[in-house]
């Protein structure tokens, strides 16, 4: 009997807060054949100017190193523009992958979607280039 796989779960959803602040909600697996879609979304928001990016990972089952990749590309850019860039994440199993590898320390990671927008409000820039 032959094997056959289902395609992945993967929704995106986004959502311009405010002029600086974009979020991007993921739901399902990010990995080598979700992540294209996942980077280019990602880097839309950002070349349109948005300084302030929230990428809510909350409802995330599993996240690959090519998914890891888009966002460390990710943060990468926003962090060239002087910006800021939290993750709301909440599954342990997606949490450990972040501390097993050490990003954990190179994310700002919230538990909540809200906890990872006032993050990035807070540390965001002003239209003028002034923390």
């Amino acid at each position: 009997m032959p094997v056959s796989f289902a395609s992945p779960h993967f929704e995106l959803s986004e959502e311009s807060l405010d002029e600086q602040t974009h979020l991007i909600a993921v739901r399902g697996e990010v990995h080598v054949s979700t992540a294209p879609e996942f980077s280019e979304r990602l880097n839309d928001a950002i070349a349109k100017g948005k300084t302030g990016v929230v990428i809510d990972m909350t409802n995330v089952e599993f996240i690959d190193s090519t998914g890891l990749s888009v966002l460390l590309n990710a943060l990468r850019r926003v962090t060239r523009q002087q910006g800021a860039l939290a993750l709301a994440v909440s599954n342990p199993t997606v949490l450990r992958l972040f501390e097993i590898t050490r990003l954990d320390s190179t994310f700002d990671i919230a538990p909540t979607r809200q906890d990872a927008i006032d993050r990035v409000q807070r540390n965001g820039v002003s239209s003028d280039g002034a923390p």
